[in-house]
């Protein structure tokens, strides 16, 4: 179904949010959370925190904040930084947040918290739309993800002499899986880029077949690997593997630390079942 189609039905509603005075200029492009993201319960778990901790810190001032949106728009509470964001409710959750961990690091935020966005474009052939999920608070669900990214980071930058043979483990891994299909992997910065061989390996490891229809096999271009490595994270993240937030165009540009941290979520779950 061609794309445009759908936007006709998903416009109006963005366009609201936008507001008159707000018209997107030709070669713009706007990024704003999705009316049905608004009742997420997180989120406003995360907007009555900010408040609160806002509130807290200016009692002093006989500052009170209410609303997100509108009290910190006037420029009162962090004056003018805010006024460029023009009610952006996203850019502010993000700079606050921000804000908040800087100043005060063991400020409980709770973690997971993600809303749906829709970029408005307004091109030459006209507004053009494009929706996501973006994540404004961190998705590491306990310490033991936090050390698993803070080990390599640590292996990267400070214990390259190690990254070789953390390397050979993940290959002796892959290939043992793998090479039941007749494949056998040598690289990992470049084998993986494409995509086909994290969803076959996925495919063995979780018991499922992949339908050929689904992905490239042989992709041909940027597009179709992006595509192949984009079905391999929503298949991680929907089977509870994937805890940390992946960009998949560094798996496909071979980004060697965000492949091996997907590599290590399959090898932390299936290693104990290869002894």
């Amino acid at each position: 179904m061609d794309p445009d189609f759908l936007n006709v039905f998903t416009l109006p509603v963005a366009l609201d949010q936008v507001g008159a005075e707000n018209n997107i200029a030709q070669g713009e492009k706007r990024k704003l959370i999705k009316p049905t993201s608004h009742n997420n319960p997180k989120l406003e778990e995360l907007k009555l925190l900010l408040i609160d901790w806002i509130n807290t810190t200016l009692k002093q001032e006989h500052i009170v904040v209410k609303s997100l949106e509108e009290d910190l728009f006037d420029g009162l509470v962090l004056h003018h930084l805010l006024a460029i964001l023009t009610k952006d409710l996203l850019s502010t959750l993000h700079l606050l947040i921000a804000i908040a961990k800087h100043f005060q690091p063991n400020l409980a935020i709770p973690p997971n918290v993600r809303v749906e966005t829709i970029t408005i474009e307004n091109t030459s052939r006209g507004l053009k739309t494009e929706t996501a999920v973006e994540y404004i608070t961190d998705i590491k669900e306990n310490l033991e993800d936090q050390s698993t990214d803070d080990a390599f980071d640590e292996l990267f930058s400070r214990a390259p002499d190690k990254l070789d043979a953390v390397k050979q483990v993940f290959l002796q891994f892959v290939n043992q899986h793998v090479g039941k299909l007749g494949l056998n992997v040598k690289d990992i910065e470049s084998q993986f880029a494409d995509g086909v061989i994290l969803l076959l390996l996925i495919g063995q490891l979780e018991g499922y077949f992949l339908n050929l229809r689904d992905f490239f096999l042989t992709p041909a271009s940027t597009t179709e690997m992006l595509h192949n490595v984009n079905l391999a994270v929503d298949l991680l993240t929907d089977g509870g593997l994937l805890n940390f937030s992946v960009n998949s165009e560094d798996i496909v540009k071979g980004d060697m630390k965000t492949t091996m941290r997907i590599l290590y979520c399959l090898y932390s779950k299936y290693k104990a079942k290869e002894t």
